[in-house]
């Protein structure tokens, strides 16, 4: 009878439990929606690769819906007791196996055998990885392709030969090697090549420069080909003579331009058109294919015709055709994958090839084993693997606990005083970080580097608690991976978003500090350089004027004109003035805003900071509190290429198990006593000078009596009148301090 399913929900995700195997066999049978995972890489998981290499069937490095049902159907058709599974053990009881597993068994039963060993009822996964490492270092793989090292030494150089002559095949074992199809290939080009190279004297009929003279007789034909054509041409139609010389007009034109006389040679004939169809050699035009001609005549047509004068079509077409059937002959060979053997191709013994193939058949002939041997340790993976992978993929409570890793964390990220549990492999980053910025977590992307090199990788851990803005790029941590080993850490991304609602709250008043700050730095940076460039050029005017002062004499005034004042105390008043009027513009300023906040209590100061904080808090911390809400971890994993049917909310419990701050141990104490402070004052006890820089500190005790004063005088009036209120004052005094501009009324009315 099937066992009840149950789901549970976890963080307002309802997902089905899977606590054992039966449970797994129902499970698979939900349909696709209800699964947590519909799709995962394989890249990025933590368990044994050969697991993921059996369940990712198609290669493709992801697992589906489709495969993890294999997986389990396949699991519960090899057992017929599922206590391993549910254990997760990675030793088979050979008495669990099913009728369908007797080839497994079979193979347990030979690994056993071979390794001597003295329990015969169960067979480790460790076991059946070092019994397949000793076949495969032994050079059997059952696949057929065998290593020119493990065959007899007599035919590994001819092994080796043949593999080179032919694309390179692997076996199991990753090794190069040769199998029975290569060997009937090689047989079969071998034969071929040999006949071939049997009518090679036919076709060779000009002996050792045939080759050379085929080739020359291919590049000169388009020539000699159009030459015999205009021969037939003009023997048909004599006046076609005509229209193969070049018009006067076109000569005469095309004088002067060496491209054109060029172009104009080339449309001629090589020669006089000879309606008898013969080529004289002596008449050849000295065109641009004249000494191409003259050689083919003498390293060519002469020596194949026997005729240095003259050469016929009738002697062309023959040439052609011996030439054409040399070459056909000649590329047969060149594509031919064995030519380089040929001198040894005649001497290639049967016995030897027979030899090779026989090793390649002993290899073939164990691969049922050797098949058994593969599918003995897919059903160990299994039964070790397939429950914990069930639980991160058709649901995912290992997330939501801190006794166990899901498959998909990386390790814990220790940065800034805290510890961020949970990390998933980023790659690549950028696409990971499109992805994950769509959502409302505060996420960083770490750059991993173990401590004994090599290559590291990238993270993205999410930040649930603390303030983000104390995580900046570049910040260094240390990173312990799954295993426990550490690395070094470094923050090269950051997605920036509020942790926390304190956070979302103040966020706008950082923002406004930080626009401020970049503010004010950056007219305090404008404002020192155009006062830098003020004073030069203040300097080269006043320098100018001075030089010409001393050196040139002052122009005579016109007659009856009053003297003229010097440009020079000219330039000094006007400066004067200028500063004046801005001293006075910026005293009245100072002294508008000293008026308007003398008008204004503490009371009020305070009443319209509280109302101003409220109006900036509230909307953000409303804004800030939904953005909390809508956090998920879904997106985390979907930027690593998981696909996901439901959102793995960020809930409280969850945010603070993903990111913790340890307490202090059981039972230490802090001593609140500063160190420094009284290293300090110890320092200053043995004589050393009080720091220019440092503010001594009588005047920081003035500064604190004036600031008290300060906010005592503002709030002078509301403490008089509950001190009268309260008659802890006199009548005559409560009327001198409280005027009837105060009041509304004279002190003889005071009580």
């Amino acid at each position: 009878m099937p066992t009840p399913l149950v789901y549970r929900r976890y963080g307002g995700s309802l997902q089905v439990d899977i606590p054992h195997f039966d449970a797994l066999l129902e499970a698979i049978s939900i349909p696709e929606t209800q699964w947590i995972a519909t799709a995962c890489p394989v890249e990025g998981l933590q368990c044994d690769p050969r697991f993921l290499s059996f369940m990712d069937a198609d290669g493709n490095g992801r697992i589906r819906v489709a495969e993890v049902r294999d997986a389990v159907r396949h699991t519960a058709k090899l057992l017929q007791s599922r206590k391993g599974v549910d254990a997760r053990s990675e030793v088979l009881e050979l008495d669990a196996l099913s009728p369908e597993g007797a080839n497994i068994k079979a193979a347990a039963l030979r690994i056993l055998g071979s390794l001597k060993a003295s329990d015969t009822a169960r067979i480790s996964l460790e076991q059946v990885r070092a019994s397949e490492k000793v076949l495969r270092d032994a050079g059997i793989n059952g696949d057929g392709i065998v290593s020119p090292a493990f065959l007899p030494e007599k035919v590994r150089g001819l092994a080796s030969r043949i593999m080179a002559a032919f694309p390179e095949v692997k076996n199991r074992a990753g090794q190069a090697g040769i199998d029975p199809p290569t060997l009937q290939r090689f047989r079969e080009v071998r034969t071929a090549l040999l006949a071939h190279m049997a009518q090679k004297a036919a076709v060779h009929v000009w002996g050792e420069p045939s080759l050379a003279r085929a080739q020359r007789i291919r590049e000169v034909r388009p020539l000699l080909d159009a030459y015999f054509l205009q021969c037939r041409l003009v023997a048909a139609q004599p006046e076609a003579a005509a229209s193969l010389k070049l018009p006067a007009g076109l000569v005469e034109g095309a004088l002067g331009d060496t491209a054109a006389l060029e172009k104009a040679a080339a449309a001629l004939p090589i020669a006089p058109v000879e309606p008898t169809g013969v080529l004289t050699w002596a008449r050849l035009y000295r065109g641009p294919a004249f000494e191409a001609l003259e050689a083919f005549r003498k390293e060519v047509a002469a020596p194949a015709t026997g005729d240095a004068e003259k050469l016929s079509e009738a002697a062309w077409k023959e040439l052609s055709a011996k030439a054409d059937a040399l070459l056909a002959w000649q590329a047969t060979f060149e594509a031919s994958p064995v030519r380089s053997l040929l001198d040894e191709l005649p001497s290639v013994a049967d016995a030897d090839l027979e030899a090779i193939e026989a090793a390649c058949k002993a290899d073939l002939a164990l691969k049922e084993e050797l098949d058994a041997i593969t599918e003995l340790e897919r059903l160990i993976l299994y039964q070790r693997w397939l429950l914990t992978f069930a639980n991160n993929f058709i649901s995912m409570p290992d997330l939501y606990t801190s006794k166990k890793d899901a498959l998909f964390e990386k390790g814990t990220l220790i940065l800034a005083g805290r510890k961020y549990m949970l990390s998933v492999l980023a790659h690549p980053r950028a696409a990971h970080a499109t992805l994950a910025s769509q959502g409302t977590t505060c996420i960083l992307y770490v750059k991993v580097t173990p401590k004994e090199g090599g290559e590291g990788y990238e993270v993205a851990v999410p930040v649930t608690r603390g303030r983000s803005t104390e995580l900046e790029v570049g910040k260094r941590g240390i990173f312990h991976d799954v295993d426990g080993k550490e690395h070094d850490a470094v923050v090269t991304q950051v997605i920036r978003n509020p942790v926390s609602l304190w956070e979302a709250m103040t966020m706008p008043f950082q923002r406004i500090g930080a626009f401020i700050s970049s503010k004010v730095e950056g007219f305090a940076s404008s404002g020192d350089k155009a006062f830098q460039e003020k004073l030069e050029k203040g300097y080269a005017s006043t320098t100018a004027v001075a030089t010409t002062a001393l050196t040139a004499p002052p122009p005579a005034p016109a007659a009856g004109a009053p003297a003229p004042a010097s440009s020079q105390a000219g330039g000094i008043a006007g400066l004067v003035a200028a500063g004046g009027i801005a001293f006075a513009a910026v005293g009245s300023s100072l002294a508008f805003i000293v008026s308007q906040a003398k008008a204004l209590t503490l009371v009020d100061v305070i009443s319209a900071a509280i109302i101003i904080t409220t109006v900036v808090m509230l909307p953000a911390g409303l804004f800030g509190w939904l953005k909390l809400r809508r956090r998920n971890l879904a997106l985390l994993l979907e930027g690593s290429g998981w696909a996901l049917n439901d959102r793995l909310i960020l809930t409280g419990e969850l945010a603070a198990l993903v990111t913790r701050k340890p307490q202090l141990p059981k039972g230490a104490r802090i001593d609140r006593t500063d160190v420094l402070r009284s290293v300090a004052s110890g320092l200053r006890g043995e004589g050393d000078e009080e720091d220019e820089g440092t503010v001594p500190g009588r005047v920081k005790l003035l500064i604190a009596l004036l600031i008290l004063f300060a906010l005592l005088w503002q709030v002078r009036i509301p403490l008089v009148r509950f001190a009268c209120e309260q008659q802890w004052l006199p009548t005559q005094t409560c009327g001198a301090l409280l005027p009837t501009e105060y009041t509304g009324k004279s002190a003889s009315d005071m009580p």
